[in-house]
């Protein structure tokens, strides 16, 4: 055996990359990851490929579903804070919400941590987060990739990014086909800014304003920086239990996440030609953070409403003579939901 001068892997590890620190990492993940699993699970992290057996016995045309995704600038907020718990929460909630557009259970999740110098303990944060987010969601993590490139990122920092696959059947699909006129559009709320518009956000209250993260806001109720990290909503169990109970009625028709975009750009993507919704201002509470956003930057009405959620994180376009039904046992789920509008002839999404 060659013993490489100055030490085991003194070469890779002063041009920055550090092996030991990895496989410490990878110790750590390991038992965050292991909280997820159930039986189906038959290889997890620390081997070359994630192995999944799901029953396809419980669905009589399984279609696989993937999304993918990450948190975008609002990590800039947890490395600023040193808080990482949550965006590994972000993560899931940012990919699972997508697949759950289509009425799909999420099985599995994979993730991508990238960093310049790896610190084991930050690494093993994030992940704890993720599998948090995989619990809620009723997912298993079953893999991922930890890279460390020197000179690529700052000390300190990391990215992030999630990719789900779940299952639905084939005539189970919410694809808004069946979306008509007079059908009610029901909005679930968000827990605050979830995971878009954080470059705006930072500008206006970090290098505009001269906030700090650690400025109380009597509105908020709560500092800026606890604010910014309240975790993205996951709507899987309790939209899922709703599709459970409604679906041979097919009541529920359409779905929405309101991510980049907001409310105006993501709803017309479920819906048919020919066919928009009205959304009528004032029908749901607008948490205050928006309010905040709005005055310091004096951003105006619709560029709010293209950037932000503005406090409806998810939407289900519903049967009207159904729509009080779901709605109660959502609310009875845990969900704060809104009656806010109506499909109607025409296009896009005006607000009324």
């Amino acid at each position: 055996m060659v013993e490489e001068k100055g030490g085991r892997d003194s070469a890779y590890r002063e041009a920055g990359v550090d092996i030991d620190a990895g496989n410490r990492a990878v110790d750590l993940f390991k038992k965050h990851a292991a909280s997820t699993w159930g039986k189906d699970v038959l290889a997890g992290i620390g081997g070359f490929a994630g192995l999944y057996a799901f029953d396809c016995r419980d669905y009589k045309s399984p279609v696989l579903v993937t999304g993918t995704d990450g948190v975008g600038t609002k990590l800039k907020i947890a490395q600023m804070m040193r808080r990482h718990e949550t965006v590994g929460i972000d993560l899931v909630a940012m990919c699972v919400n997508d697949i759950l557009v289509c009425g799909a259970k999420p099985l599995f999740f994979l993730d991508y941590f990238a960093c310049g110098k790896l610190d084991p303990e930050q690494a093993a944060a994030v992940v704890s987060g993720v599998a948090a987010g995989c619990r809620e969601a009723g997912c298993a993590l079953i893999g991922g990739e930890t890279a460390e490139m020197p000179g690529f990122y700052q000390e300190g920092e990391y990215d992030l990014a999630g990719f789900v696959v779940g299952v639905v059947d084939k005539e189970e699909i919410w694809d808004g086909r069946d979306v008509c006129a007079g059908d009610v559009v029901l909005g679930l709320a968000s827990s605050g800014l979830h995971s878009n518009g954080y470059s705006l956000v930072r500008h206006l209250f970090l290098e505009k304003a001269g906030y700090q993260l650690e400025t109380f806001f009597p509105d908020l109720g709560k500092t800026l920086g606890e604010e910014l990290l309240t975790p993205t909503r996951i709507y899987v169990r309790s939209v899922l239990q709703a599709k459970k109970r409604f679906g041979k009625s097919k009541a529920i028709k359409a779905a929405a996440h309101i991510t980049g975009g907001g409310l105006v750009e993501n709803i017309p993507r479920v819906l048919p030609s020919g066919l928009g919704v009205v959304l009528r201002q004032g029908s749901w509470s607008v948490p205050p953070v928006f309010r905040l956003i709005q005055r310091t930057g004096v951003v105006s009405p619709e560029e709010m409403f293209r950037v932000f959620n503005m406090g409806i994180g998810f939407v289900l376009i519903v049967d009207p003579g159904d729509a009080e039904k779901i709605a109660g046992f959502l609310e009875d789920l845990g969900e704060k939901v809104y009656f806010i509008g109506k499909v109607e002839p025409g296009s896009g999404v005006k607000i009324e």
